[in-house]
């Protein structure tokens, strides 16, 4: 009998939506949107020109320049690139993917297969490193020839049970491996999702635990290790309304196995001089991973500059007091401790939850608080390296908050070429970015998702619909791409 397929009635509503000239305004809100979250209509002032982006000092970061800024980069890649970023800044192309991901055309074989194939020739291309080890080399080594770094992730998380927590293990300890392989300083971090090598089930059991814990100090946890603090008091709390039974003679014996695994790791990053950076999560789960990366950063650092990455999302309203909290309680007790700065990726569920269960959203209430949360502890943590303690990648898109770390970093005497300081963006995304930190002599790493197309596209999936704003601004990056096409244009014609 033949698969019976039923259309979203929503598709065929946003099917005209889809063809749309390259230079049209996206319909989701711009990096210079000025509404908020919650708005349900937003007015988005039209593309300025480019050398109006910008009101801070222009010497930081040279935008003007596209010519020296895509140096490197084939005309073939930009017109891919544009064509790509424009498909993705397309609100009804993330619909219509999500939808299809979903629904019953997976399984269908040779509508999967077609389905499949253009997401590898498209967005899979564009935004991922490749399917293996060998393919992210070649990523690896594009990027190191036009003086960018790769972070590299193994794209895989949610694990079940044991055995495919093992099973990240080997690939994340292979990942390390590969290093060796790659060329000289060509890679920044590896990167280690806590969710693939400790079952979600599991970090939310132990989160429930340590909130309870921070509540009722005189709780006990007998397989606690030393870590540092994982809360401020306005830390959201109500995922945990009564307390919660202890870890079970197997959960514990998972737990270990859990810490066993990610000490492995860290003592191969340790053999091979590479820096390990932890992925946040939602609220749910962050406590028992902010854990790890606590307990793993005392064990594991190279003198006085820290090895073991944790990740502050800066969308949260506790996330510098949390910062600031557990960076000062390394400092006392002797340990470099590293931060990866992010906007956040978990918006939309963590305000559906908030609100569902009638408590107070954890996110601030607007982008612009989101973005000074982000610059104040971007602020923060440039202070500590320039008295000489921690280090710090801030992972931005956002053009101003990129010139604005740059100059405090400059002003603070702060080296361009410190291993302490380092900037990051996604694979695929803010280009001009990248290339105009680059070009000011920053330390600049991509964010290399790497993995079989099936594996990797439900995690890319999810990202898009989380940040669906994120991929509108690369309003930016298409303008630049657009001008300096132009030039090449005029160059070749000329």
């Amino acid at each position: 009998m033949a698969n019976k397929v039923v259309l979203c009635p929503k598709v065929f509503r946003d099917l005209r939506s889809f063809v749309r000239c390259l230079n049209t305004v996206p319909t989701v809100p711009p990096m210079n949107f000025t509404g908020t979250y919650d708005a349900t209509t937003v007015t988005t002032p039209a593309l300025i020109p480019t050398d109006q982006v910008i009101t801070a000092d222009k010497k930081v970061i040279n935008f003007e320049d596209v010519k020296e800024l895509f140096t490197g980069v084939s005309t073939s890649k930009l017109i891919r690139s544009l064509l790509t970023l424009q498909m993705a800044a397309s609100e009804p192309m993330v619909d219509v993917g999500i939808w299809v991901m979903n629904s019953k055309l997976m399984h269908m074989p040779i509508v999967k297969e077609v389905i499949l194939r253009f997401v590898k020739g498209t967005f899979y291309e564009h935004f991922c490193a490749g399917k293996d080890l060998t393919e992210v080399r070649r990523t690896v080594t594009k990027l190191s020839d036009v003086g960018l770094k790769g972070m590299l992730d193994y794209g895989v998380e949610h694990a079940t049970e044991n055995k495919s927590c093992d099973q990240s293990m080997k690939v994340f300890l292979q990942t390390v491996e590969s290093t060796k392989s790659l060329p000289s300083s060509s890679v920044s971090f590896v990167v280690v999702k806590i969710t693939a090598i400790c079952t979600p089930k599991l970090l939310k059991r132990m989160s429930d635990l340590l909130r309870w814990e921070y509540k009722n100090p005189s709780f006990n946890l007998p397989w606690k290790q030393k870590s540092l603090p994982l809360f401020s008091d306005s830390s959201p709390f109500y995922h945990t309304p009564e307390k919660p039974e202890p870890l079970t003679v197997e959960e514990e014996h998972d737990l270990q196995l859990a810490h066993e695994r990610l000490m492995k790791i860290c003592k191969k990053c340790l053999e091979l001089d590479v820096d390990l950076l932890i992925d946040a999560e939602d609220t749910a789960i962050q406590p028992a991973i902010d854990y790890f990366a606590y307990s793993a950063a005392i064990k594991y650092h190279k003198d006085d500059h820290p090895m073991i990455f944790g990740t502050i999302q800066a969308y949260l309203k506790d996330a510098k007091e949390r910062m600031v909290i557990a960076k000062k309680a390394a400092e006392k007790i002797g340990v470099p401790m590293g931060f990866k700065i992010v906007r956040g990726a978990y918006m939309s569920s963590e305000r559906e939850l908030a609100s569902r269960l009638g408590v107070q959203s954890p996110i601030h209430d607007n982008i612009e608080q989101t973005r000074d949360c982000f610059n104040s502890c971007a602020e923060f943590m440039l202070d500590e390296i320039s008295n000489g303690s921690g280090a710090v990648v801030l992972a931005t898109h956002n053009i101003d908050s990129g010139k604005l770390a740059a100059s405090k970093a400059i002003d603070l005497g702060i080296r361009k070429d410190s291993q302490k300081l380092q900037f990051a963006q996604l694979y695929g995304m803010a280009e001009g970015l990248s290339f105009g930190l680059r070009n000011a002599g920053f330390q600049v790493s991509k964010y290399l998702p790497f993995g079989p197309v099936e594996q990797v596209m439900p995690y890319l999936i999810r990202r898009a619909e989380e940040n669906r704003g994120l991929l509108s601004t690369s309003a930016f990056d298409r303008q630049l791409m657009r001008k300096e096409l132009t030039r090449r244009f005029k160059v070749a014609t000329s």
